[in-house]
């Protein structure tokens, strides 16, 4: 590629939630945020969501054809109107076990650069996991240059509640995201994918919407508790889950009524939350939080009663948190273009700085 410098850059997200694709465009050189452009998304139908559904767990090598040709030909209509110079294409991810079988995320960047005539960064996971990284989370880099773009200057924490929870700590103060103590980032416990596998069991639904379900029912608090007895909270982080892992809320609340079982597995995403605040370095001044679940009332209300600290959408401070995880890998496709690093050991636990991710040109 040619020396770099700013670059409009258009990141590419389909969540574990498997709601959709986020499209994204963020002007920037790798380090500094310059500005954001146009953003966009391509929800999943019904039927493309069902082979998704059908298709969590499964690895390298096992008949995923329907599923791929779902996830190239949602990213190449997600993109449709944009003319980036570089794309960041995240993938589906369908797996994730580092410390066994790797991890997997469903995607061909090669023909996906044919598909749309312009460069492709992919399969940014895999070299974190090869060198002994976690692979997850991925966006504290980005997280970081947005704590410098909102001009933070206390401790902060980014916490995305997407599929799975996670959290960004960040000291603002340092120049950096590789500086040492800059960061602090690990996957908190399931946020919105096993209340969305609830909905769609018992009542034939994608999401709570504005927890209209969870606000009707009771939490249970014997269930609750045998959640967090679980060891992943003990761990101390970097540490990461796949979407199944916690795959026992289900049946914790199998004998409850739809609005208790909602209510139930609400308070269990947001108590992996204040579970994991317990590891930040230092108090935030204020947790932004981005992913579905910011738009979630009754997750919101829960974390807000029991964190010491503001709890605000990223909204509040200019930022769109539908779209910062495509953001993010608009930005990390640039880093990786430029040979920057993408994670580091107090974000996924790799024995050092590491740049992952694949660059395809098409021909």
């Amino acid at each position: 590629m040619k020396e770099l410098g700013l670059m409009k850059a258009v990141g590419l997200m389909s969540g574990t939630s498997l709601d959709g694709v986020d499209v994204a465009e963020l002007h920037t050189d790798g380090e500094r945020i310059e500005g954001f452009g146009d953003s966009g998304y391509r929800s999943y139908s019904d039927h493309e969501r069902a082979v998704l559904h059908k298709a969590l767990g499964r690895w390298q090598g096992d008949d995923l054809g329907e599923a791929l040709e779902i996830v190239q030909r949602a990213h190449t209509e997600a993109l449709d109107g944009f003319e980036p110079e570089l794309i960041g294409f995240h993938g589906q991810t369908l797996a994730h076990d580092p410390r066994a079988r790797g991890t997997h995320q469903l995607g061909d960047g090669a023909a996906l650069a044919e598909a749309v005539g312009a460069p492709v960064v992919w399969d940014f996971r895999s070299n974190d996991v090869q060198l002994g990284g976690e692979g997850a989370p991925l966006a504290p880099f980005f997280h970081f240059a947005c704590a410098k773009w909102i001009k933070a200057r206390d401790p902060l924490v980014f916490l995305n509640l997407g599929g799975v929870g996670n959290i960004t700590w960040i000291d603002p103060s340092k120049d950096r995201a590789e500086d040492e103590a800059a960061l602090l980032a690990f996957d908190t416990g399931p946020a919105n994918a096993p209340i969305n596998d609830l909905m769609r069991e018992r009542l034939g639904r994608s999401f709570d919407k504005d927890g209209e379900l969870a606000r009707q029912g009771r939490v249970e608090t014997g269930a609750l508790e045998l959640f967090l007895s679980e060891t992943y909270f003990a761990r101390v982080p970097p540490k990461s889950l796949d979407r199944d892992d916690f795959s026992l809320m289900l049946d914790l609340v199998r004998e409850l009524e739809n609005a208790d079982a909602a209510a139930t597995m609400t308070a269990m995403s947001a108590a992996a939350v204040m579970q994991g605040m317990q590891h930040c370095p230092k108090p935030p001044a204020r947790v932004l939080v981005c992913g579905g679940g910011r738009k979630n009332p009754v997750l919101m209300h829960m974390l807000r009663e029991a964190l010491d600290c503001p709890v605000e959408a990223v909204e509040t401070v200019g930022l769109d948190g539908d779209m910062l995880e495509a953001q993010a890998f608009a930005y990390l496709a640039v880093r990786v273009a430029r040979g920057l690093p993408t994670s580091s050991p107090s974000t996924t636990g790799v024995s050092a700085l590491v740049g992952g991710g694949i660059v395809s040109a098409p021909t």
